[in-house]
């Protein structure tokens, strides 16, 4: 979240409430998940690390707000950030090693653990495409969905392969 807060903040100074909205648009539903902390929290950490400074810009009829600015390391570090091509991605590993797990210690049956996920990726899948099909064409949003539904089918794939592999051991 640092980085994406960073590379809004590279366009121009912004306060907490505009740098939501913007990430809150770029979102589409996924975004009403974020809370106002998150982005006030992430805000702090960053102008404790040097990378943004925060002045008070007065305001005649409320109180003062304070308006964050990239720090020249602020500017480094998204210029890192936008040229870093390594895309993480919560490997598989965990879920294979929990089956693995299971199997050795014999607490669980990795084939019904396999079932189990299948079964929340689908109805996180379902939830995804019916997310994509209320985005307007073309938009940013339904780009953003439409990865996470080619990634949902991809691990469901991948725990078929699972499946697969658990119930021929037998274990």
């Amino acid at each position: 979240m640092q980085d994406v807060v960073l590379a809004l903040l590279a366009k121009e100074p912004s306060h907490g409430y505009e740098l939501r909205a913007r990430l809150q648009e770029a979102l589409g539903p996924l975004g009403e998940e974020l809370n106002a902390g998150q982005v006030y929290v992430t805000l702090r950490r960053l102008e404790k690390a040097g990378l943004v400074d925060v002045r008070l810009v007065g305001q005649s009829d409320r109180p003062d707000r304070k308006e964050y600015e990239l720090t020249a390391a602020g500017r480094e570090r998204v210029a890192g950030w936008l040229a870093d091509v390594s895309w993480s991605r919560p490997a598989p590993a965990e879920f294979h090693l929990k089956l693995v797990a299971a199997a050795a210690s014999r607490l669980a049956d990795p084939v019904a653990l396999v079932d189990a996920q299948r079964r929340e990726l689908l109805r996180r899948l379902a939830e995804a495409q019916r997310a994509a099909l209320e985005q307007p064409a073309g938009s940013g949003a339904g780009l953003l969905l439409e990865g996470a539904v080619l990634r949902l089918r991809a691990d469901l794939t991948w725990l078929e392969s699972c499946a697969a592999h658990w119930s021929a051991r037998g274990e």
